[in-house]
């Protein structure tokens, strides 16, 4: 990966303090008419995202927000998000991402551990009822100018859509001078934004990154990836979570690109949005973008502009790889504010390196552990993934740094990774979804991997209680056919390729519809666990 002249050190990007007050006037200045975000039908360009933005930071400030405020944002990916995010940031407030599945318990959870202030909501998206959601999260909330609620006690102000938080009698925009001097006063070690993890094996946790240290990163991220003015991003991650808020939308201001979104469910309209816009670079979750590989019209789509990225069904076949696994994957964390580890050498790696995550990003410190000794492993050795540097989060919201970080500025990430010889990671899957079979360890991923090698279906695999091993493997492989899984004939192709401690001792054919999922849309592994106890 050549990317050793990015400096993780410095107090600036190109000549400009790391905050986004100064970055977004920056990039307004020199791109002014030029889209910086296409969603759907909706377009906002450099100018529009800066005039917009101050508008709406002026009002926050005249509502009594200001630096170091919490202010809520429910709004699917979009301008409106982008506005919110960066109206947030210029007058030193911190933005809360909520995610656009939340339940009411879900969002009253978030709302109350992060302390939000004031809350910036859509109506609605897709069949979902914010007001609605909102209203039961906190009672009260949207009935009158102000909110006082036992429920999240911190939670003054709730607009939703085109309401003016300086709706209020006696709150009026401020002046422009005075969101100058609150823009002035933002300082690269000032809270940017609380995200929050997607809550797949407990209750999420409120992320805090910083303006210098996520933007920072965002530009040694930019520099690895190529991604600069030239290009156009199409991806499909939400902006709630660090990926889409991250990777996407901030390094897209950072590097002056386009990004491309879309909210609709129709595979067609979004086959238009791409031919129209013509993304060079596409990222995101591959498996989001199988109905559109799966569109009638697909295979008449001119989607030739595409040269890069990892949504390999829409990719045109000149630049998709043969075998995907000899690539390299990425891996993304909230907790490091993105990639984490990954790789700028896009071409077919050898098959010895089969599986690679790459190497760590440049200004994080990576090693592995034994959790249950503390003694460092070596090559080829299985263990926890600790990191620290100047990309890490700054800590959780609510909770004390000693409490996540070790004296030594280490962060036990909980993933089970390898490195080989040369230095390249593999992921080997989560510490708490490792199985214990008889005193051996298995993981749920390599098991995974197997299945779908041999039967091109997807399995999900964990471990389920029994009284002689402890535990015993078990999967449910997805399909709607499940008469025609061979469950033995599969053991037998597995005992090829696996230990015989790692061939799941249960099997189900589940139905994709029957799959158990959370809101955030991964898998939900107590009912995994339950469906095949």
């Amino acid at each position: 990966m050549d990317d050793t002249t990015t400096d993780v050190t410095r107090t600036d990007i190109g000549g400009l303090p790391p905050v986004i007050p100064a970055l977004l006037r920056a990039r307004a200045a020199e791109f002014g008419g030029k889209k910086l975000l296409v969603c759907d039908d909706a377009v906002l360009t450099y100018a529009e995202a800066e005039r917009r933005s101050a508008v709406l930071a002026r009002c926050l400030l005249g509502l009594g927000a200001g630096k170091g405020s919490h202010v809520g944002i429910l709004y699917p990916n979009g301008p409106e998000f982008a506005v919110a995010t960066f109206a947030a940031a210029r007058i030193g407030a911190v933005s809360v991402p909520l995610s656009t599945m939340s339940t009411a318990p879900e969002l009253r959870t978030m709302l109350r551990g992060a302390d939000v202030r004031v809350l910036l909501s859509a109506r609605g998206y897709r069949s979902r009822d914010f007001t609605e959601t909102v209203r039961d999260a906190v009672p009260g909330a949207g009935d009158r100018p102000a909110v006082v609620s036992s429920a999240v006690p911190a939670l003054r102000h709730v607009f939703f859509d085109d309401e003016k938080p300086a709706g209020e009698p006696g709150r009026e925009p401020v002046p422009e001078s005075v969101l100058a001097a609150a823009e002035a006063a933002v300082t690269p070690a000032d809270r940017l934004v609380i995200v929050h993890t997607s809550g797949s094996t407990s209750e999420p946790k409120a992320v805090i990154h910083t303006h210098g240290g996520l933007i920072r990163h965002m530009r040694s991220l930019d520099e690895i990836r190529r991604y600069d003015s030239a290009e156009i991003l199409f991806s499909n991650s939400p902006f709630f979570w660090i990926g889409g808020y991250a990777s996407n939308l901030v390094a897209t201001l950072e590097a002056g690109a386009t990004l491309i979104c879309s909210n609709t469910r129709d595979a067609g309209e979004t086959l238009d949005l791409l031919e129209r816009e013509r993304p060079t670079l596409v990222n995101g979750y591959a498996q989001s973008v199988a109905p559109l590989a799966a569109h009638p019209s697909f295979a008449g789509r001119d989607l030739s502009s595409i040269r890069r990225g990892n949504l390999y069904p829409i990719m045109p076949a000149a630049v998709r790889p043969a075998d995907p696994k000899l690539r390299h994957d990425m891996l993304g964390m909230t907790e490091a504010g993105s990639m984490c580890l990954l790789s700028g050498d896009e071409s077919d790696q050898p098959e010895s390196r089969r599986g690679s995550f790459g190497t760590p990003h440049p200004g994080l410190e990576a090693r592995i552990m034994d959790p249950d000794t503390g003694r460092e492993r070596g090559p080829g050795e299985d263990g926890e993934l600790h990191f620290r540097g100047p990309f890490m989060m700054d800590g959780y919201y609510g909770r004390e740094r000693r409490d996540v970080f070790d004296a030594d500025g280490w962060y036990a990430t909980g993933d089970i990774v390898a490195r080989d010889a040369d230095g390249f990671f593999y992921f080997k899957g989560r510490r708490s979804a490792m199985i214990k079979t008889s005193g051996a360890n298995v993981s749920p991923r390599e098991v995974e991997a197997a299945i779908a090698d041999l039967t091109g279906l997807t399995a999900h695999v964990t471990g389920v209680e029994d009284a002689t091993r402890g535990q015993i493997v078990a999967a449910a492989i997805v399909t709607d056919d499940p008469v025609t899984l061979d469950t033995d004939g599969l053991r037998r192709r597995l005992a090829r390729r696996l230990s015989s401690y790692k061939i799941p001792r249960r099997i189900r054919a589940v139905p994709a519809a029957e799959v158990p999922l959370m809101t955030s849309g991964k898998i939900d592994p107590n009912g995994l666990r339950d469906l095949l106890q």
